[in-house]
């Protein structure tokens, strides 16, 4: 089974035996992301293959070479930079997320969350790797099905529980899954924080449920979660965060503590999105 991820516009990428032998079209042409990130000014297949080859060869993304640890970020306010922030502190005790060559993973430890979703895009399938399961075992993480390497944030949210964990945080990335977490947190007494990923080209009917069960959201290229957004917070003006609770707005605010560059605070209505920042064309 190869490795499905999609990352750059959503372009949909397989990867097998650490090449890439898949570059699917994707959904936005530009993004002020990858343009500051890595010069990027127009998502071409090349484009995307070079950056899917640069993850597996600077990080062994999809192979048994993969790095697990770091505390370097790619971005100040990403899924990881701010659980990550949120592990350090105490504010979190543990977090759900999905890496390649694992599945979904339970994790305490600071930098291997960062050093699984650094560089992590849309993960959509994977297949066991043993010395990454192992690598993440040895770290204090724990793979849910190391026999399948499935993705699956609910039932991480319960061996979370199962483990005697409170307050959780997990990544989705559909609203049928975020409304299930929220069932589970419900069910098992926990003090879930959901953090909305990989939302380029939902639907409004979609966005919206992302919106009205989850405590962040990023939103990529979405069209509809700019729209529909009402947050406390937002971090960044072209791919923006938004804290939609109270709680999220404190695990951000967990974040910008440990943040070393100077921040600006002001209050205004939200969301600001300028036009010549966002993603072209928004889906």
């Amino acid at each position: 089974m190869p490795h499905i991820m999609e990352l750059m516009g959503k372009a949909r990428v397989v990867v097998k035996d650490g090449k890439v032998i898949e570059v699917g079209t994707p959904e936005v042409e530009w993004c002020p992301l990858f343009v500051k990130l890595r010069g990027v000014e127009k998502m071409t297949h090349e484009e995307i293959r070079k950056n899917m080859e640069s993850r597996i060869s600077e990080l062994g993304m999809f192979t048994e070479n993969r790095k697990l640890e770091f505390e370097t970020t790619v971005v100040a306010f990403g899924a990881s930079e701010i659980m990550m922030s949120g592990l350090n502190s105490g504010f979190l005790e543990t977090t759900v997320t999905a890496c390649d060559g694992a599945g979904t993973v339970i994790s305490g430890n600071p930098s291997l969350v960062q050093g699984i979703g650094g560089r992590m895009s849309g993960l959509v399938e994977t297949e066991p790797i043993d010395a990454v399961i192992k690598g993440i075992e040895e770290r204090g993480g724990t793979v849910l099905d190391p026999s399948t390497a499935a993705i699956d944030p609910a039932g991480g949210v319960k061996k979370a529980a199962e483990l005697g964990y409170k307050k959780i945080a997990v990544t989705v990335a559909d609203a049928k899954t975020v409304k299930r977490v929220r069932k589970i947190e419900s069910e098992l007494g926990l003090d879930l924080f959901v953090i909305a990923v990989h939302v380029t080209g939902v639907s409004r009917e979609e966005a919206q449920g992302l919106l009205d069960n989850s405590d962040i959201v990023i939103s990529c290229a979405s069209k509809h979660i700019r729209e529909l957004a009402k947050p406390l917070v937002q971090v960044a003006a072209a791919i923006p965060l938004f804290a939609l609770t109270q709680k999220g707005k404190e695990l951000v605010i967990e974040r910008a503590k440990e943040i070393e560059s100077p921040i600006l605070i002001n209050t205004m209505s939200l969301p600001v999105l300028p036009e010549h920042k966002q993603p072209k064309e928004l889906v």
